[in-house]
């Protein structure tokens, strides 16, 4: 009996010993990753543009990094772009607590000592500078397909936001989801591109996955993973306007695209627009014109821009 329980006994202490073992090398190990690329971007005008579209309207970056003001739409306050702060807790079911990173050009608490290219690996593999993994509510998972070029971009307008000296709360994943988060990122392999933009479900596909449209309306499992074979279907709860059904009956889908832009009131001006234009505007348009700041500061979006942008995603989705 005795020698039973010493078997019993070393056994126990064992299987201690490899879980003790385990979850040390857990807490030490890092993410995969690659080294972070050493371009310095070159700043164009349209560069510039292409990256204000992508960051303001389609990724909607400072949706989430910035400062709202609490009226219908949320936008966002002015001077605020990029300070981030937004916070993911528990009182949204988030395990521990994130806040949105200042994304500015400030040296201590924003972007300002990053290089070009460790900005490009922490959105689309979610690795931070100093080789850590991001948690995934930042949506370098949907953002990997981004291609280089607007990637880009996006730094090349990310680096004319005003620095602001404004740090946010630490981050806290609670165990053992902070272990398990290490394995999210993954490596970018290769030139990645974007479809080309005369095909309008090809590339309204491509703006729909950088967009956050499939993250946000596509269901998710009790892991928070996305349910695969269900995409577009709706029924991920959070609390705030958004996230309704975007796949449906045919007669349905036109309807539920409407329900789902009206979360902003840019989006609904677009939405507007759409209706009216819809015989004179060709499905695929995909005219990006800026808008002017007139139109920025009171709301109004440049049909090019916005109704583009829909126009496109509604053919992927709905076609």
């Amino acid at each position: 009996m005795k020698t039973l329980l010493k078997v019993v006994g070393g056994v126990v202490l064992l299987v201690i010993a490899l879980i003790a073992c385990a979850v040390t090398w857990l807490a030490v190990r890092k993410p995969a990753s690659r080294p972070a690329s050493a371009e310095k971007i070159e700043a164009t005008p349209e560069r510039l543009a292409r990256g204000r579209y992508l960051v303001e309207h389609v990724s909607d970056c400072l949706g989430c990094h910035s400062d709202h003001v609490t009226r219908f739409g949320f936008p966002v306050k002015p001077g605020t772009e990029g300070v981030g702060g937004y916070l993911f807790d528990k009182n949204i079911g988030f395990p521990g607590v994130v806040a949105a990173q200042n994304i500015t050009c400030d040296a201590e608490f924003g972007l300002g000592k990053w290089s070009d290219g460790e900005i490009i690996r922490a959105f689309r593999e979610g690795i931070d500078r100093h080789g850590d993994a991001l948690f995934p509510m930042m949506p370098y998972e949907e953002m990997r397909t981004m291609s280089d070029d607007d990637a880009k971009a996006v730094v090349t307008y990310l680096r004319t936001l005003k620095p602001v000296h404004k740090g946010v709360p630490a981050k806290h994943i609670d165990f053992p989801v902070n272990l398990f988060v290490k394995f999210s990122p993954k490596p970018v392999d290769g030139v990645v591109t974007a479809p080309d933009p005369h095909d309008g479900v090809a590339y309204g596909k491509y703006l729909a996955i950088i967009g956050g449209c499939h993250e946000c309306h596509t269901p998710h499992d009790d892991k928070n993973a996305l349910i695969a074979d269900k995409p577009f279907a709706g029924g991920w709860e959070m609390k705030g306007p958004w996230g309704p059904q975007l796949h449906g009956e045919p007669d349905a889908r036109r309807g539920n695209l409407y329900v789902a832009r009206d979360a902003g009131a840019q989006h609904r001006h677009a939405l507007d627009r759409l209706r009216r234009h819809d015989r004179e505007r060709p499905r695929r348009d995909l005219r990006l014109s800026e808008d002017t700041e007139a139109d920025r500061e009171q709301g109004r979006v440049v049909p090019g821009r916005e109704v583009g942008f829909i126009c496109v995603t509604s053919a992927f989705i709905c076609g």
